[in-house]
Parts: C-alpha cells; structure tokens; sequence
C-alpha cells in the first residue's frame, strides 16, 4: 500500500466518522424532542388501568339505560349471546413446574404468562405480557333472523366449564382448561387449553359445537388478532431492542423470516401460508402455531422510548381457512426461553429464533459451540470458566494453522533480502509482469505460499462471526457473573459517565477496554514480525496498531462482555503460541530447509500455472497495445 492509498483510506474514514457522528447528533435531538413530546402525550393519556377498561368494554353496557337498544340487541344476538356480552372480568390461574398461565373469561384468551425459572435484570418476576395489553380475538360471521352477525370473542365473556380444578395432582402430567361462549342454548365455541406439567408448550383447541346450521356460509376464513406488549427486561435498552422483533415461519421451511430490527415501528403483509409467528424477545418468545397453516396475514410492532419500562407492542392478524364441516381447529402456543436447546424439541424450527447465523458460521454454532456449552454446563456452573474452556479447546482445535500461518509470515520474512535484489533488478513499471513472474519462481523454490499467512486466517474467521452471533443471544449467559461483571450476556460497566461518548456511550466495560488492549499488542508483535515483508505492510501500521482496537473498543462498549471476555481470551492465548512459535522455531534452521527446497526439481501447482499462464496473456497484451 503506497502513501496515496494510505492518505485516501484515512480520508475515506474521516468523512465517514464525521458523516456517522453528525447524525448521530441529529438523531439525538430528534430522540430529545419526541422524548419531550412522549412525555407530555403520556400525561395527558388515562392511566394504564382506566385505558385497559376503556380497550375491553362489552359490546352491550349493562348500565345503558335505553331498554329499547338492549331489548333490540337482544332479540339480534339471541339471549344467550346477549347475555355473554355482560359480566365482569376475572382471572383463572394454571401453574405447572415452568410457568404460570393467567387466563381471563374476557376473550377467553391467554392474559399474561410468567416464567418461574426466569427474573428481570431488576430481580423481578419475569411476565412475556400482561392481562392489561394481550388480546386474542376470533372474528366470524353467524346467521341470525335478521341477516348476518360479525362475532368478535374479544368482546365476549365466557364461562370455565371447571373452575375449581386448575391445580396439578399428584402423578397427573397435563391439565386440561376449557371455556365456552354460548351462541344459543344448543350450541357453543369452547377455547380448550392443554397444559402439560413440565412444558413451555399450551395446546390451544377451538371447538364449534352445534354450530354447523349458525355459521354464515359464505365466509372464506376466519379472522384472528393476537396482541402482546413486552416489557424490558434486560439490563441496557439498545442492546435488547436489536434482538426484539416479530418473525415467522413458513410451511416447510427451515429457515424463518423476521419484521427486522428497528427503534421506531415497522408493518408487513404476508401473503402466502404460514405456519407459525413469533413475539421474540432478546430472550424469550411467545409463539402461535396453526396445526393446519394459517392462510396469511400481516405482522407490526412499535418500539418505546427508552426510558418506558416497556419494549414492543406487537400485533399480528392472520387467517384460518374456513368450512362450515370443520368442528375443531388446533393451534398450539409457545411460552418460555430462547434456548436453543430447548427450542429444538419442539421440532417446529423454533431454534432458528437464536441468531446463530447462516451456513457455516452457524453450522459451527450448533455442532461445536453449543455442544461445548452444554457439556461443560453439565459439570461446570460458572460460565466464565466455561468460556475459558471453551477458549482454550476452539484455539487447540485451530492451533495447526496458527503454526502454519506463523511459518509463512517467517519464510516471507527470510526471502526480504531477494525480493529486495528482484525489485532492484527489475525497478522499471513496464517489468512488472516480469517481477512477478520472478518472484513467483522464487516462492516455488523456496517452498513458500504467498497466500499462507492469510488463508489460515481467513479460516478462523467464520470461528470468530460465531462468537460474535451466540453470545449476545446466549441465554446461558443471561445473568450469569463472573469477577466484576454482573451479567455475561449484557455490558460490564466499572465507571458510569455523566455524559455520553458519541459511538462509546455513556459507561467504561473493562472487559472491552482489556480486550482492545490485547488486540494492540497482538497487532504490535505481528507486525514487528511482518513489517520487513515488504513496504505494503509498514504502510499498513496505523490501521493495524491503532485503527483495529480503537474500532473494537467503541464496537464493544455496549455489547456482551462475555464476547468481550471471550475475544480478550484468545488474544492472550494467540499472544503466548506466538512467542512459544518463536521459542520453538529457528530461523537458521528454516532458512537452511527453504535453501535445501530451491535445490530439489519444483513442480508447479494448477494454481501457479493458471497464475502464469494469466501472466503471459497480460504480457501479450501489453505488447499488442
């Protein structure tokens, strides 16, 4: 690399430094002025309990007083429908050895979940949603004297068939909870529930009884409204939220789709089949599963300001195809962590919520990363150790091509002497081509690839994109402390600032700041040991001595600091192979075996032949010119 290019990159990451921080100006002001604006419009809003009761009024008050209209309404829905429009909300609770399902007459739906093997950052209970935000609404059509009625079950009440036994017995494994809307005396919609005892997983069963002469023939689906407001429960907002989306799975498929990750609101249209949807959090996801596919839908969410207590408001509207003969239709829910482990029983596909990345970096993530993690799990309890451990084996596993990556750059560094007689030999432009085939002649001799210094790093780089994906979305980490650091998954602060470093933030992580550190002294030795390669190299020292960590260090500041601690790690561990590299190799000795190579009959690789054979063609070229 030549001095312009040099001063032309340094410029480039100038402009885009200035350009990134000015909007980052920008985007705080604006982030300033609707905070203002949240705030005011949040004071002039009814408190959470009076919206909740405003949102879940019946379709028929009993306090109207204008009996004319009850009398009319009455004679539209039927008296037994009418009735279930009228009541009072209460709250039904199934406990089993994971969770605690809330259930609520109003709607008959799911009201709030809480996980008990699981706390907020704050060490509170840890609720996916509450009775004030979820809604679950089946919407369809029925026959009535006087045409057709839309039905919402939402705004409907209906009765548990048996309240009173919602507790686990001794050796019962699966506690069934049915409620019923009735549409008239013979005929009824029951929500049936199906909660095993040692399972995040709630079948959810809709039974049309009787109701085959009172749905309205002509209706092509059934519509469903499901809605969710997730809390934060993480230790830093930013971090959480760029885990936090809506995703789903369509029918054979392995892969999933999400709405993407953003801090304002985002809508999608789904227009082919899909087979489940998901609110995923960070950590945790509430899943809807349709046994036959739902037909289509579409997905949105909106994001609180940061200083809300709350994440998303979630929202889907799917629909279920529709025959007048179907008496039943099966979906099942989803309740509980996003671990990958966990996940991958259900057989659904639900583990690809865990962002392990694609192809080989997530090949690596679930056949060695998340194997070491649960074995060691099994007889370790600190993660940091696990980490370490975890370090040590990924870093013995590549520890042949550290060797030969370490080999290569000192061969490259023993032929300095000539390459510099070829660059001599040959300083005109026009004898480039006869440089390279020079120096090329001269690598076969020797017994040296070029390209062995980069491509053992380039190997252990879909190794390092892995860590990168599963420690921020390691629920084992979730946490979990090791030294100072009260939570592996988040970031380790030991100094809160009282101001906020544009692309820093506004704390120190020690461990981002010691894993940047490290990474100035590994670059520091290579490149005492790569320098005298060649001047592309030398012009290489800033962007390898100080640009590299300081990028680091402001990339990490705010993520996980077990990826900081597992980066620190390695660094410290590529630092001691490389001085028992030097211990162990001598550079007389490799010298003598590289001139004793250039003596024997060399046979060309494919590779150096279409290499020079795309030479000659340059040189023919050229002379053609």
């Amino acid at each position: 690399m030549d001095k312009k290019t040099l001063i032309g990159l340094l410029l480039i990451g100038v402009i885009l430094f200035g350009f990134t921080w000015y909007n980052n100006a920008q985007l705080e002001k604006y982030n300033r002025q609707k905070a203002i604006a949240d705030s005011i419009a949040a004071a002039n809003m009814p408190a959470p309990e009076e919206f909740a009761a405003d949102t879940l009024q019946p379709v028929v008050s009993s306090a109207q007083p204008d009996t004319t209209a009850r009398q009319e309404a009455a004679t539209r829905l039927g008296a037994q429908l009418y009735a279930a429009s009228e009541g009072e909300e209460q709250f039904y609770t199934v406990e089993n050895d994971l969770m605690k399902i809330t259930f609520s007459n109003r709607g008959g739906r799911v009201a709030s979940v809480e996980l008990k093997d699981y706390k907020t950052y704050q060490g509170t209970p840890l609720v996916l949603f509450d009775e004030n935000s979820s809604v679950f609404d089946l919407s369809f059509f029925i026959k009535q004297a006087f045409g057709t009625a839309q039905i919402n079950t939402s705004d409907y009440y209906f009765t548990p068939v048996d309240p009173q036994n919602l507790t686990f017995g001794e050796g019962e494994q699966e506690k069934t909870f049915a409620m019923r809307l009735p549409i008239d005396s013979a005929s009824y919609i029951e929500y049936c529930y199906g909660i095993q005892k040692d399972n995040y997983s709630v079948s959810f069963d809709v039974r049309f009884v009787g109701m085959q002469d009172k749905l309205a023939q002509n209706q092509g689906d059934l519509g469903l409204l499901w809605k969710q407001t997730t809390f934060q429960n993480e230790k830093g907002f930013d971090n959480e939220n760029n885990y936090t989306t809506i995703a789903y799975n369509y029918p054979g498929e392995k892969s999933i789709e999400d709405l993407g990750y953003s801090k304002e609101s985002k809508s999608e249209t789904i227009n082919t089949k899909v087979k489940w949807v998901a609110f995923k959090q960070q950590f945790f996801s509430s899943i809807l599963v349709g046994n036959e596919d739902f037909q289509n839908g579409s997905i949105e969410y909106q994001t609180f300001a940061p200083s809300s207590d709350r994440m998303k408001a979630f929202q889907a509207r799917l629909s279920v195809p529709f025959s007048p003969q179907t008496q039943e239709y099966g979906f099942s829910f989803y309740f509980g962590p996003n671990k990958f482990s966990t996940l991958k029983k259900y057989d659904l596909h639900f583990e690809r919520l865990v962002p392990l990345g694609g192809w080989i970096v997530g090949w690596i993530s679930r056949w060695l990363v998340i194997p070491t993690f649960d074995i060691l799990g099994k007889f370790i309890h600190n993660y940091g150790i696990i980490i370490l451990l975890l370090t040590i084996v990924i870093k013995v596993l590549i520890s042949p091509l550290t060797y030969k990556s370490y080999l290569s750059t000192a061969k490259m560094r023993l032929l300095k002497p000539e390459m510099d007689q070829l660059n001599a030999k040959y300083p005109k432009p026009e004898d480039a081509m006869k440089k390279q085939q020079a120096m090329m002649t001269l690598y076969r001799n020797a017994g040296v690839n070029p390209m062995g210094g980069c491509l053992p790093l380039l190997i252990q780089l879909p190794i390092l994109i892995a860590m990168f994906r599963f420690f921020p979305a390691s629920i084992e980490l979730r946490g979990e402390h090791f030294l100072w650091v009260d939570d592996l998954s988040s970031y380790d602060s030991i100094l809160n600032l009282p101001f906020s470093i544009p692309f820093y933030g506004s704390h120190v992580s020690l461990f981002a700041l010691l894993m940047a550190v490290s990474v100035y002294i590994s670059s520091r030795i290579n490149y005492s040991q790569t320098a005298s390669a060649g001047p592309q190299m030398a012009g290489m020292k800033f962007m390898m001595l100080y640009l590299m960590p300081l990028m680091l260090l402001l990339w990490f500041n705010n993520y996980s600091s077990g990826l900081s601690y597992y980066y620190l790690v390695s660094n410290l561990i590529t630092i001691g192979q490389t001085y028992a590299f030097r211990y162990g190799v001598s550079d007389e000795k490799l010298h003598q075996r590289m001139k004793e190579n250039a003596k024997k009959p060399q046979k060309k690789s494919k590779w150096q032949e279409r290499y020079e054979e795309a030479l000659r063609q340059q040189q023919a070229n050229a002379r053609r010119r």
